[in-house]
């Protein structure tokens, strides 16, 4: 493990005493400030203002019970969560989680990559998130309406256009953002458009914002693979997951030349050597709601693996798409040994500690998802503008600034790494990039 600015040990011995037995949160806190010893050197008024331990701290953090009722007429109960963490850039901005594992620590781990998420953007948006331990999967329309309803009743005092504008995440599509939604326009009296994003095209949404994770995911590694003088023509690439980030990233791979030639779910993966079917892909995973199994089913050359690694699959480029902490330094080791040269997180830390450690001594070019997945929010906030000029823009408009945030944020990485010692380090330049942006708008504002 990378050790610590000696002036940085204080502040995270501090962050995991004040939140014991939140694993992801320091696991997140601790790989930024790994990055930050440069920073404090060059700049030591972040040090001395103590904004790296304010930074540490959110400035709202709410839970709530959430009781709804089932379509048996039994009583159910879940707790929900909004983190506010920091709204030094803008109104806070962040997904919501509907999903068994969610807690608080999950829900802070999440928040605290959004600022730094928001802040490479270069839109004024700050970060936060939230969500509930709710399982909308297997759930009836009418009973998900009815929890997201009973959700809303509370969350909606803690939220507006100015203050902090949710969006979907795990768990929370279309029809969960219409359901939160419309109890908050029930609620409020008020159309405000802008105190959600993620909404369909014809309330109030923006085009490509189900694609844009995926989307910019791709959009990213094709700045990689261009900085290597290279591109995707040929490549063999694997993505897990297989929710929205997954397909519209097998999508963009697709068009851009490349072959995706395993994706996954919770319960296994399937191989497609002629390249992922696309349609009926999202077929069997958005419309059916099926398991990935299905898929096989349906594809005579494709094969199902029950469990298992989809990272045992030799590819060229790795995109870990689903969930925190999937990929391990056992997983790893078998990428590298199959000549796996690019790893980007289309998931939030997707990767475990020890596996960035492992393709940082391989030489394979590694970029988190701090960076390569601020595509879903990118356009967000891009949402957010037509709303607040009661507008309406093209598919193509849309994904071409899209295309230019992405490139930004790229470049921002590279250029960030090169200034402070670490030349083609993603994750520095990530980190460090997106620290600056939000510290000196701390700095600015006084003590907050």
């Amino acid at each position: 493990m990378p050790t610590l600015d000696t002036r940085l040990v204080s502040v995270f011995d501090e962050v995991v005493g004040r939140n014991p037995g939140e694993k992801e949160f320091h696991q997140a806190v601790r790989e930024v400030l790994e990055s930050l010893g440069p920073v404090i050197t060059k700049h030591p008024e972040y040090a001395d203002s103590e904004v790296i331990r304010r930074l540490c701290e959110p400035e709202r953090q709410i839970i709530f019970r959430v009781p709804w009722v089932d379509d048996a007429g039994r009583t159910q109960l879940n707790r929900g969560f909004r983190v506010e963490f920091n709204s030094a850039l803008g109104p806070f901005k962040g997904g919501l989680r509907f999903h068994p594992t969610v807690y608080l620590g999950i829900v802070k781990f999440l928040g605290f990559e959004q600022i730094f998420k928001n802040a490479l953007t270069a839109m004024p948006i700050g970060g936060g998130k939230g969500g509930s331990d709710f399982d909308p999967k297997g759930r009836s329309d009418a009973e998900v309406m009815r929890f997201c309803q009973s959700f809303m009743t509370e969350l909606y005092r803690h939220i507006g256009e100015y203050t902090d504008v949710p969006a979907g995440d795990i768990g929370v599509g279309g029809r969960e953002i219409g359901y939160l939604f419309g109890q908050y326009k029930r609620i409020t009296n008020r159309y405000e458009s802008g105190v959600f994003t993620g909404k369909g095209i014809t309330w109030g949404g923006s085009q490509v914002r189900t694609e844009a994770t995926g989307y910019g995911t791709v959009f990213f590694v094709d700045e990689m693979l261009r900085s290597q003088s290279q591109s995707f023509d040929g490549k063999r690439v694997l993505i897990s997951g297989s929710g929205n980030v997954a397909i519209y990233a097998v999508e963009k791979v697709h068009q851009l030349g490349g072959r995706v030639i395993a994706c996954s779910d919770s319960s296994g993966y399937v191989v497609d050597e002629d390249g992922i079917d696309l349609e009926l892909l999202k077929q069997v995973k958005s419309v059916e709601r099926g398991r990935i199994s299905e898929y096989a089913d349906r594809r005579p050359r494709a094969t199902f693996v029950a469990g298992g690694s989809i990272w045992d699959v030799p590819c060229d480029i790795a995109l870990p798409c689903a969930t925190q902490n999937e990929l391990d330094e056992a997983a790893a080791g078998v990428l590298v040994r199959n000549g796996c040269r690019i790893v980007a997180e289309g998931a939030n830390m997707p990767c475990t500690p020890g596996a960035t450690r492992v393709f940082a001594e391989a030489g394979v070019l590694f970029a988190p998802g701090k960076a390569v997945n601020a595509g879903g929010v990118a356009t967000s906030a891009l949402e957010m503008q037509q709303n607040a000029s009661r507008d309406s823009w093209s598919f193509d408009y849309t994904e071409e600034r899209l295309g230019e945030i992405m490139r930004s944020i790229h470049d921002r990485c590279l250029d960030t790494a090169e200034e402070y010692g670490t030349p083609g380090n993603y994750v520095a330049g990530a980190n460090i990039a997106g620290f600056t942006r939000v510290a000196d708008a701390m700095l600015a504002l006084g003590v907050i």
